[in-house]
């Protein structure tokens, strides 16, 4: 099981559907023709990191991966929330237009979608309160 935490001080979420992991979060690693603003909207998705990774800091365009500060502290990706949901809108338009190359079935798609509008739900508070969005995942 994997669960994915999206948190603000606006408030958070957490979704527990490894389709949501495989088919958003990693959509660019399944080798589906994209144009290269789509693959570039889609690296922040991909560069959310496993709760326990001690990785560098890196970043991009409207987020940055923050390493762990302390043992009782773990990476996250930090990102505004519009870059977040550009990323999001991009993942959901590329799966539906390819869902049978990308091997999801009916009910995953269907599952898949619901757990973006949650998390878009999530952006849209963080955004009113203008505040950042953290996320990571932990398996």
């Amino acid at each position: 099981m994997i669960h994915v935490s999206i948190a603000s001080l606006a408030g958070g979420y957490t979704v527990a559907n490894t389709a949501f992991f495989r088919y958003v979060l990693r959509l660019s690693e399944a080798g589906l023709p994209m144009k290269p603003a789509d693959a570039r909207a889609l690296d922040v998705l991909t560069a959310i990191p496993h709760a326990f990774d001690d990785d560098d800091m890196i970043s991009g365009d409207g987020w940055r991966v923050v390493p762990p500060t302390s043992l009782e502290d773990w990476a996250v990706l930090e990102a505004t929330p519009q870059r977040l949901r550009a990323a999001l809108q991009t993942a959901r338009r590329i799966l539906w237009q390819n869902a049978a190359p990308a091997g999801i079935s009916a009910g995953e798609v269907v599952g898949v979608d619901a757990e973006i509008d949650n998390v878009l739900g999530v952006l849209q508070r963080a955004e009113a309160a203008g505040c950042s969005v953290n996320v990571s995942y932990v398996s």
